[in-house]
């Protein structure tokens, strides 16, 4: 009995490591992040209503693999500004949202910046789920938030990682079955590239609000290189190359 549990147990690990070994690294040089999706994902584009209510532009990477579910949301929040500009114009005379300093920038655009990273945690908090983690973290550097919520409806657990950068908002959500090895891999793979496609590490924390929010109040840190992107042709469109985050992706411009 115990040998026949222990070849069990072996089993579930090995294949748990060939599941894992299956994900690649995918770049997209256009919204700046590389992450281990284990396929190519699917892209959309898609809108975000802000916690003010400003409806911002963005894209869905995502990966179904049976009852497996990744999912990158990117957010482009550079516009939100001249939105706001634009918007309290035609708001009623006195309403809070058509005031603004230069704290609260018009619109309170500002804010809305500020809370971003907060907001998109709060609405994951609002599933039908159990919260049995979530935690200030960093992915080279970049701080954001880690989440794990437990399905009430059916037990699977989404594992996730919401953070800013260069005023464009990151929801990385990985969502397996129940008894299924965790999604930590895809969660913790998220990662930065420059526009040629290198690797982003920085030497001290980045915040977006004190280096990506305009008027930037400091420099962006100093940060170091990966290697560059494969030539074109080396690799399938949005396929890695090599597995792991520190592994050269194929990328998507």
């Amino acid at each position: 009995m115990r040998t026949t549990t222990f070849v069990f147990a072996f089993i579930l690990l090995v294949s748990g490591l060939a599941a894992a070994q299956e994900f690649t690294e995918y770049q997209s040089i256009r919204d700046g992040f590389k992450i281990t999706f284990p396929d190519q994902p699917k892209v959309a584009d898609t809108t975000w209503k802000s916690q003010s209510g400003y409806m911002l532009p963005g894209r869905l990477y995502s990966v179904d693999r049976g009852r497996e579910r990744y999912s990158v949301t990117v957010v482009d929040y550079s516009g939100i500004e001249q939105m706001a500009i634009e918007h309290v114009k035609t708001c009623p005379a006195g309403a809070p949202v058509c005031n603004g300093n230069a704290l609260t920038g018009t619109g309170y655009w500002k804010h809305d910046v500020r809370g971003a990273t907060l907001y998109a945690t709060l609405k994951l908090l609002q599933r039908d789920a159990k919260v049995t983690d979530l935690t200030w973290s960093q992915h080279d550097l970049v701080e954001g938030n880690e989440l794990q919520l437990t399905s009430n409806a059916d037990q699977s657990r989404t594992y996730a990682y919401i953070t800013m950068h260069e005023m464009k908002l990151y929801i990385v959500e990985g969502t397996v079955p129940k008894g299924y090895p965790p999604a930590t891999l895809f969660q913790t793979s998220m990662g930065w590239v420059d526009k040629d496609g290198n690797g982003i590490r920085y030497q001290t924390m980045y915040n977006n609000e004190f280096h990506g929010m305009p008027p930037r109040l400091y420099p962006v840190p100093p940060h170091g290189g990966g290697a560059p992107a494969p030539a074109a042709g080396a690799a399938p469109q949005g396929r890695g190359a090599g597995g792991g985050r520190g592994g050269a992706g194929a990328q998507q411009p």
